[in-house]
């Protein structure tokens, strides 16, 4: 039996994934969703088993990007949340968030609507307790813009 406490978490953090180069990505946590997914741009497929992306960090300044290869792992049938099933490439790498460091699977998607850019599905969150109630328990929060700051 497991008497380890498991970690708590923020239904919404900032998290590293830092063989790709990427930080400070905003994640949300979700609990419903079995499979982790990134926002990625510029997809191509490059042949041997591999794929080449942007991951766009943020929404509001789209040019905060970074390009990264990586090994497809498997292709996956995900069925969104309204209803609609596409084939997703699968790429694998270490996520850090806080002091929680492990290797996740994540499918490639465009979540340009979505102000998160990763969403960490139950796969990775294995062990870890989320708050729905609360945001940034491991991570600091991002600052909050005031009136008249301009951006």
């Amino acid at each position: 039996m497991n008497t380890e406490t498991p970690g708590v978490i923020g239904w919404r953090e900032r998290v590293d994934l830092p063989e790709w180069g990427v930080r400070r990505l905003l994640a949300k946590a979700d609990t419903g969703a079995r499979s982790s997914a990134v926002h990625a741009e510029a997809i191509e497929e490059q042949g041997g088993g591999r794929v080449a992306f942007d991951v766009v960090n943020s929404r509001r300044h789209p040019a905060h990007r970074v390009r990264v290869g990586a090994e497809v792992v498997r292709r996956a049938l995900v069925r969104s949340s309204t209803g609609h099933a596409d084939e997703r490439p699968v790429v694998r790498t270490e996520l850090v968030m806080g002091g929680v460091r492990r290797e996740v699977e994540m499918t490639l998607v465009s979540r340009e609507l979505m102000s998160c850019r990763l969403l960490i599905g139950r796969t990775a969150l294995g062990g870890l307790v989320v708050d729905p109630s609360r945001g940034y328990l491991l991570t600091k929060a991002p600052a909050r813009r005031t009136e008249g700051s301009g951006s």
